[in-house]
């Protein structure tokens, strides 16, 4: 009985549990139904949305692009008008060009007319001369019995003879003007140049002087036994001249660096009061480290004032060594620098190279920095250099030929030496009295006078150069060469001199005749 209730009650479990099934089966799908339902309906919905906005988006697409075409179908039409208008502009020009060219035309045609008869006219007139021609030569042969061509010979040379008078009559007239006119120009030129670049110019004292705070610093200076006196000139390799001149030591030296380097280590150790031998020694040292890095600075600025870029640093240097170094009183450095700027302005008044010209005339005295270091003039030192450091040839002819040396190959080498003459040239630049000078330059042309066979001389370029003219019925070609080095080594003997004289010697031969 048990088992058997059991079983109904499982039985009723299973029936309830499939009603269940199929009753949530049921509902489940009705749910889905519904869903579905309301899917479609969603989806409908969105795609009739979609569907109004695609249209409007192809409405307004619509009317851009009208408005578009509208706006490029204007531009079109603007274009073309303008077009138009360019064109009837341009037959506008056409047709006055061709009214222009017919009256052209018309007036050649008149011209033609009037050469044509012009020609015709001038044919008639030759005609005209040929039979003056013919009679003249009839009557010549008939009163000189010449024949024709005779007669033609002579004619065609007295006319020869009368145009190479005319031709060198007028070639003598333009010679004469240019000679004028170029003076004129080369007097504007220099005139303008000098107004230009007016610096001031005070000649430089050669003296190295040191001041002492008293005279017991003299004592101190030459030491016990004279020993830190004598430390000193070895070292520096200068002269102390301490004589009865009150609370002042003078350096005397060949060299100027070296004066310089000495001035410098004294007047510090004056100051410092310690003096002895190591002393010295190391103040000599901090004072030539000092002077070469001032060398350096002196020759960077001086190119910057004469506007020179990319100069050899070896070149720099001894640019900058140049402002220790005088001419007559005048500062080597200053004269580069002015020469430089002369050159450049006359260069630029004539249309020549302004850069060449700087540069020549920075470096022209360039030797002068190291002749007392090596032999030669400081012309080939010079020149020696500027190829060494790779400067071309035109910087090295204007170096070369700013004392005549040699020809000059470029303007630029003639500006040099005009700028270098005017720059020694100018009042106050030299320390020379015009009497040392008158008679500087009378000594020069007395040794010339002394020998014989000498009919006149004359001392040229502030005592430069000394011409000589000889007596050509005295002195043959041969023995024009022996006098001019014996006048030579005579000058070398007896006189005193900075840099070098050249010895030009003349000969010459003139027939002269008189027409009477």
């Amino acid at each position: 009985m048990i088992v058997i209730s059991y079983t109904i009650t499982v039985i009723l479990l299973i029936v309830i549990a499939f009603v269940a099934f199929i009753l949530g089966y049921i509902y489940r799908k009705k749910v889905g139904e519904s869903k579905i339902g309301t899917a479609e309906v969603l989806s409908k919905e969105i795609i009739e949305q979609a569907n109004k906005e695609a249209e409007l988006t192809k409405k307004k697409s619509i009317l851009q692009a009208k408005e578009e075409i509208q706006k490029i179908k204007l531009n079109n039409e603007q274009k073309l008008r303008s077009r138009k208008d360019e064109l009837r502009s341009m037959e506008k020009r056409l047709l006055k060009k061709e009214e222009s060219l017919d009256s052209r035309s018309l007036l050649f045609d008149k011209k033609m007319d009037n050469l044509s008869k012009e020609q015709i006219k001038v044919r008639n007139k030759e005609q005209k001369i040929d039979q003056l021609i013919e009679a003249q030569e009839s009557k010549l042969q008939e009163v000189a019995g010449l024949t024709r061509n005779e007669a033609k010979e002579i004619l065609l040379e007295s006319v020869k003879k009368d145009s190479i008078h005319e031709s060198a009559r007028i070639i003598k007239e333009y010679e004469e003007k240019t000679r004028n006119d170029s003076k004129k120009i080369a007097t504007e030129i220099i005139a303008t140049s000098i107004q230009r670049y007016a610096a001031e110019q005070v000649a430089e004292s050669t003296v190295a002087v040191v001041s002492l705070p008293n005279d017991d610093m003299k004592g101190r200076i030459i030491g016990r036994e004279g020993r830190n006196i004598r430390a000193f000139e070895t070292l520096s390799g200068v002269d102390l001249i301490i004589d009865d001149t009150p609370e002042a030591v003078v350096i005397s030296a060949f060299e100027p660096i070296r004066r310089e380097i000495a001035k410098q280590a004294l007047e510090k150790l004056i100051l410092d009061g310690r003096i002895n031998p190591s002393r010295i020694e190391e103040t000599l040292n901090k004072a030539k480290e000092e002077i070469e890095q001032k060398i350096i600075e002196d020759g960077e600025n001086a190119c910057d004032r004469a506007r020179v870029n990319n100069l050899h640093p070896q070149l720099v240097k001894l640019v900058g060594k140049l402002k220790f170094r005088t001419s007559y009183g005048q500062n080597v450095l200053k004269h580069a620098v002015e020469v430089a700027n002369l050159a450049e302005m006359m260069a630029n008044e004539i249309g020549a190279n302004a850069q060449i010209a700087r540069r020549g005339g920075l470096l022209h005295d360039i030797g002068k920095a190291i002749d007392h270091e090596v032999e030669g003039t400081h012309v080939e030192i010079g020149v020696n250099a500027a190829k060494k450091y790779g400067e071309n040839k035109y910087v090295v002819n204007c170096i070369q030929s700013h004392h005549n040396d040699v020809e000059p190959i470029c303007p630029e080498a003639i500006l040099v030496q005009a700028a270098d003459s005017l720059s020694a040239a100018r009042p106050g630049a030299r320390r020379e009295t015009l009497e040392n000078y008158i008679k500087r330059l009378e000594n020069l042309e007395n040794i010339a006078n002394s020998f014989s066979g000498v009919e006149k001389s004359f001392a040229l370029q502030a005592g430069r150069e000394l011409r000589i003219m000889l007596k050509p019925n005295e002195i043959s070609d041969d023995k024009m060469v022996v006098t001019a080095k014996e006048i030579a080594k005579k000058i070398e003997s007896e006189l005193e001199y900075p840099g070098q004289i050249k010895v030009n010697v003349i000969r010459e031969t003139r027939a002269t005749e008189y027409a009477k």
